[in-house]
């Protein structure tokens, strides 16, 4: 089997291979130079989505490897030193992942990496214009009909500073041709005069209704925008395909009523913005963020409630709660443990380490994965925290695989070590600053045969000598920077 792979006769499994691989552009690289069936494997996905890459844009070079002679000549008018080969490929049919922000920006980068010599910023911006527009082009032209079968992804960022004749233009020949979009991001920026964008808002609300599934919705504002320009309300033709919504920074506006309409809505992530938008929620949901928004004690149990036994991932910020925060916290956790003792992922920041809140971990009996970034209230005495943490150590699920303790339970990871009985797989703690930590690691480590990885937030400061004694103990573990292993709900 291993041989067929290699001489391309399985090209369905080897391409699964690979597509796990897309985000590993070096890796993708190197394959594509082992035979010539891996290169048509794995270019196409390494070109899905060029315009997100973090490195210097000189893949637009190989894009306009595809330009006639005249298209050509006009950027070397205007002082692009521009060496054009014909490729292999023609690279603008393999995008699958478009945003146009990228898009303007990478041109932008491009042409400032291309010019032979110095230019004013009005000839620059005006070059700048030249090069989405052979882009746009490039994207949208016959010979590129795969694109309108491939596209899934488009985001657009509405800012003064983008070329809206350009974009608008795009997304009409887009509504015309595409039914693909799966997931649309659009990004709406408040000091722009309304007037100029009316035919950029008409070509998006087209793009939403032309759309067969459109699964993934997200809306970002600035500075909280109260005005969507049925936007919003176009989603009601998408209400039977439309699975996850995403706002961030909005203010209430009516146009949301066409969220309650969603029948399958399946996750909800809010932040920052007004509470009124969960009062929507007349579905049920399986996957619930709620960040840096002001809830009411009303509002936390009908949502709860609503939802019971299918939310299976929360996540709650609840640093913004108003004076009543002790209060809201205890109906929070109370309804949280009456509806939905099903979660198995669970994030919750800025809450007192309380009883209550170690009751609710108790009955989590399907509980995976544990964030918890709590407060320590200065009342507490020394042995009621050390006692409570014992308590929580020993509560946690058998079902547990992942737990994030962050900094606050720092002073007691050692009694988290050594009285957890979890089969964790991910641990996440502060530091290992200090001999009892490290011997406690080693001794959790020692029972738990399952755990792969502890990742350090201070990672940089972890001693050379105790580097090497936790190692030398962890022959299944490795020890890695926070980041490495983080899930993200």
């Amino acid at each position: 089997m291993t041989l067929k792979i290699f001489m391309g006769d399985m090209p369905e499994l080897m391409e699964n291979i690979l597509i796990n691989l897309k985000n590993e552009l070096k890796s993708l690289y190197s394959c594509a130079l082992v035979s010539r069936h891996w290169c048509k494997m794995s270019i196409p996905i390494l070109w899905q989505n060029p315009f997100s890459f973090n490195k210097k844009p000189l893949f637009i070079s190989e894009y306009f490897s595809s330009l006639d002679e005249d298209e050509i000549y006009v950027l070397k008018e205007y002082g692009i030193n521009l060496e054009i080969s014909r490729k292999l490929f023609y690279y603008t049919k393999f995008l699958k992942d478009l945003n146009l922000f990228f898009l303007e920006n990478k041109a932008r980068k491009w042409t400032n990496l291309n010019l032979v010599e110095p230019i004013s910023i009005t000839y620059f911006n005006a070059l700048v214009n030249v090069v989405i527009n052979l882009l746009l082009k490039l994207l949208v032209e016959r010979r590129n009909e795969l694109l309108f079968s491939r596209l899934q992804h488009l985001s657009l960022s509405v800012i003064p500073e983008f070329n809206i004749e350009n974009v608008t233009i795009f997304l009409k020949v887009l509504a015309k041709n595409i039914t693909t979009i799966s997931s649309l991001k659009l990004e709406i920026f408040s000091d722009y005069e309304p007037q100029l964008f009316h035919s950029l808002f008409h070509a998006i609300i087209r793009i939403i209704k032309s759309q067969e599934k459109l699964k993934q919705f997200s809306l970002v504002g600035d500075d909280h925008p109260t005005e969507f320009y049925a936007i919003i309300s176009a989603l009601e033709c998408q209400k039977n395909s439309l699975q996850e919504v995403i706002i961030k920074n909005c203010a209430y506006n009516k146009e949301f009523e066409a969220l309650k309409d969603c029948n399958n809505l399946e996750t909800l992530r809010i932040w920052d913005c007004s509470s009124k938008l969960l009062n929507l929620l007349d579905c049920k949901i399986s996957t619930l963020e709620v960040v840096y928004c002001l809830i009411d004690v009303q509002t936390i149990p009908l949502i709860l409630e609503n939802s019971g036994l299918l939310l299976q991932r929360l996540r709650f910020e609840l640093e913004n709660f108003d004076d009543t925060c002790i209060y809201q916290e205890l109906f929070f956790l109370e309804a949280l443990k009456s509806f939905c003792p099903d979660i198995t992922y669970l994030e919750i920041k800025c809450i007192e380490f309380s009883i209550q809140l170690l009751e609710l971990i108790g009955n989590l009996k399907k509980l995976q994965l544990l964030s918890l970034w709590c407060l320590i209230d200065d009342d507490i005495q020394e042995e009621e925290l050390k006692i409570r943490v014992m308590k929580f150590a020993e509560i946690l699920p058998l079902t547990l695989q992942y737990l994030d303790l962050g900094d606050t339970l720092q002073p007691c990871i050692d009694i988290v070590l050594s009285d957890c009985n979890a089969p964790l797989k991910k641990l996440l703690i502060y530091h290992l600053n200090d001999e009892k930590y490290t011997r406690a690691l080693i001794e959790f480590c020692i029972r738990n045969k399952a755990l792969n990885y502890v990742g350090l937030y201070k990672y940089s400061d972890l001693d050379e000598n105790f580097r090497k004694e936790v190692e030398a103990h962890f022959t299944n573990v490795a020890l890695v920077p926070y980041a490495r292993t983080v899930e993200f709900l």
